[in-house]
């Protein structure tokens, strides 16, 4: 078998527990061993009330026989039947994570895939330095190079795979977050991603910030004074990059396999077109950590929470990932 794959189990008052079960369920090579970082009683439950029925071992080290173990960090099980956003189920969600980020930077895990929190209810539970998940593992991994890249594909095996120079900000702050080296940081990541997953190329294109990719300055000044020398700077050094191209142009080439990566200036710019062609299936892999790191792209949906009603492809696609970089 190989190495022990972390699963952190995310904010359990939402649909993080069920598509994870549901997940490991699916998985069909019965090679990886997969650690569940959460609430061993509530994954029990939820193991027989789904049907599951994974045979779940209590994690004591690498050691542990079979292929599917839990272990918690915390002394206290969670109480049962939380509320929706739960602070004690924000803080263990936290809790889970770290110990997943612990245990991948001991190599003890081979990869680790995160599933959903809620960042505002991690917020209100008194983590108020708390930014997402992507930045709190690039924090304890003593890194602030890493970037988020998002990809899925569609029906027809379509792929966009997307950079971001920026994630989480107020739209009225972007254009001040885009620096020379966020921008070079993002073009570098994503080429470097297309390698790690053995594509034959690694050719990147670049949107641009303003409509029309600034219209030669007449719509914005940060392609002319910002984007394009970076471009040119990491064409110069053999990158085979492009751009800053318009970005509704862009993902159009794109996906059309034109293009294998993408980088996006903000968040709204790449996560729009991907999620149209990927909703079900999309991941977020975090480029640049010292240990693999990915996660279904969606939230806790704590409208269907308990219902049996989660699609787990966006966890299993992650899961799909994280054992195809391992391997």
């Amino acid at each position: 078998m190989n190495g022990w794959i972390g699963i952190s189990l995310g904010d359990v008052t939402g649909i993080g527990p069920e598509v994870t079960l549901k997940a490991l369920a699916a998985d069909p090579d019965g090679q990886n061993r997969y650690l569940i970082l959460g609430d061993a009683p509530l994954v029990r439950r939820l193991n027989e009330t789904l049907g599951t029925r994974l045979p779940l071992e209590d994690y004591a080290g690498l050691q542990t026989p079979g292929r599917f173990a839990i272990l918690n960090p915390l002394k206290e099980p969670l109480p049962g039947n939380l509320p929706a956003g739960s602070p004690l189920a924000a803080r263990a969600s936290v809790a889970w994570l770290k110990e997943g980020a612990r245990l991948c930077l001991n190599r003890e895990l081979a990869a680790l895939v995160t599933a959903p929190v809620n960042k505002e209810s991690i917020i209100r539970a008194g983590e108020t330095g708390f930014v997402g998940q992507t930045e709190l593992l690039s924090g304890l991994a003593g890194t602030d190079r890493t970037v988020m890249m998002l990809l899925g594909a569609d029906d027809r095996g379509r792929w966009l795979r997307v950079a971001l120079v920026t994630t989480h900000l107020a739209i009225r702050r972007v254009a001040d977050a885009i620096t020379p080296a966020k921008v070079g940081l993002a073009i570098e990541r994503a080429a470097q991603s297309c390698r790690d997953l053995g594509l034959p190329r690694a050719r990147v294109g670049v949107c641009g910030l303003n409509p029309h990719a600034g219209e030669g300055g007449k719509m914005g000044d940060e392609e002319i004074t910002t984007i394009t020398p970076v471009v040119e700077a990491c064409r110069k050094r053999g990158l085979d990059v492009h751009g800053p191209l318009a970005a509704d142009s862009l993902f159009f080439h794109a996906y059309r396999g034109e293009y294998d990566a993408v980088v996006a200036m903000y968040h709204d710019q790449g996560l729009a077109p991907l999620k149209l062609i990927g909703f079900e299936n999309g991941i977020n892999w975090t480029l640049g950590l010292p240990f693999i790191r990915t996660s279904p792209d969606h939230g806790t949906a704590y409208d269907i929470a308990g219902k049996n009603a989660a699609n787990p492809s966006s966890m299993m696609a992650a899961m799909r990932l994280a054992k195809r970089l391992a391997a």
